[in-house]
């Protein structure tokens, strides 16, 4: 790429449409060269957070900067920055050549030229010997390929991704995401990227931003957000959890030790107050054993199990008097020997995937 990546920044912008403020304060800074993923629920605000980099929206209040340039004035076509829709948007009449090298073209460039540049990223992105094609004579990910080399071919100083593997199979998804990660790094490009799906986000992102009801619930790293979620919202839209109550002793240092029913667990403290808390367990670090383990554990039956291929999945209940109450969704790697609902287990916790949630 010729163009240098620039750094994105939010510096307190709402966006209101009458009464209904679908941007609430939103305030972030998105570095050069990183690939940061917009995750939320619909409805949350992420989308118009991104048009509104996209200059597609305009601020109802605050300042946006790209490249440390105030452009929260300018239109679109003044802030240097390419988006890949949701629908792809490709043109039906027009050959892939002629799709990518649309923008050059409406921007002055001599047919030559805009060509020239087109091929290139059809190149670059593995799609030289389809430029005769039309969309319609390519599968999902080969036209999600040509949007993405009609957004590069001005080489925008940011790339925006509007949910763009929503269209896709969840085997395609998984290659086309690679392809998108693989393609940012070795660009160097600054990428915003929104989805409402907390793999893709965890797979793809050097940050994560989640938004709910239009403002931010927490940013950070995918392992940051999924080991130490800031609020019950986050934990829960992170992955899966178990959000169970419990009870913490005083602080020791760092940590403090968090009685989870009959269990005993030293945790973090993470500023909380000792009393009644709530923590996340991730239902990958319950371990299930038909035979009393090592350590502390209490009894419980599984209630119910589903096969998934590569896992298994498990609800189970504790006994009488036993475990957090409710009951707690497991997913268990051992498909070799799968439990029957009513089978009797003893049930523990790996310290690794439990998190003490703030109130």
């Amino acid at each position: 790429m010729a163009k240098t990546a620039a750094s994105v920044e939010f510096r307190n912008v709402f966006k209101r449409y009458g009464a209904v403020t679908a941007v609430d304060d939103v305030s972030f800074s998105i570095a050069p060269g990183t690939l940061v993923t917009l995750l939320g629920p619909s409805g949350c605000g992420k989308t118009t957070t991104l048009r509104l980099i996209a200059g597609l929206e305009m601020a109802s209040a605050g300042r946006i900067l790209i490249g440390e340039r105030d452009v929260t004035a300018l239109s679109a076509s003044e802030r240097d920055v390419s988006m890949v829709f949701q629908s792809y948007a490709l043109f039906p009449h027009m050959t892939v050549l002629e799709n990518a090298a649309y923008g050059p073209t409406v921007s002055g460039e001599t047919p030559a030229r805009a060509t020239e540049m087109a091929l290139e990223k059809l190149k670059m992105i593995g799609l030289d010997g389809f430029s005769d094609r039309l969309p319609s004579e390519l599968s999902g990910g080969q036209q999600q390929r040509v949007a993405v080399a009609r957004a590069l071919v001005l080489e925008p100083q940011v790339l925006l991704f509007d949910e763009p593997l929503s269209n896709l199979d969840a085997k395609l998804r998984r290659r086309v995401r690679e392809e998108i990660r693989e393609l940012q790094q070795r660009l160097n490009l600054t990428v915003v990227y929104v989805t409402h799906d907390q793999q893709e986000a965890l797979a793809v992102s050097d940050r994560i931003i989640v938004m709910s009801n239009s403002r931010i619930a927490q940013a950070g790293t995918p392992r940051e957000l999924y080991e130490a979620p800031r609020d019950r919202f986050v934990a829960d839209f992170i992955g899966d959890a178990n959000l169970v109550a419990a009870e913490m002793g005083p602080h020791q240092g760092e940590r403090a030790l968090v009685r989870i029913g009959g269990l005993d667990v030293a945790l973090p403290h993470r500023g909380v107050a000792a009393g009644a808390v709530q923590v996340a367990i991730r239902p990958e670090s319950i371990r299930l054993s038909l035979e009393r383990p090592q350590g502390l554990s209490f009894a419980g039956a599984v209630r119910t199990a589903a096969y998934l291929g590569t896992h298994m999945e498990y609800t189970v209940e504790g006994a009488a008097g036993q475990g957090p109450g409710g009951s707690l969704f497991v997913v268990d790697r051992a498909v070799e020997r799968p439990l029957a609902p009513g089978t009797a287990v003893f049930v523990s916790v790996a310290e690794q995937g439990i998190a003490l949630v703030p109130a």
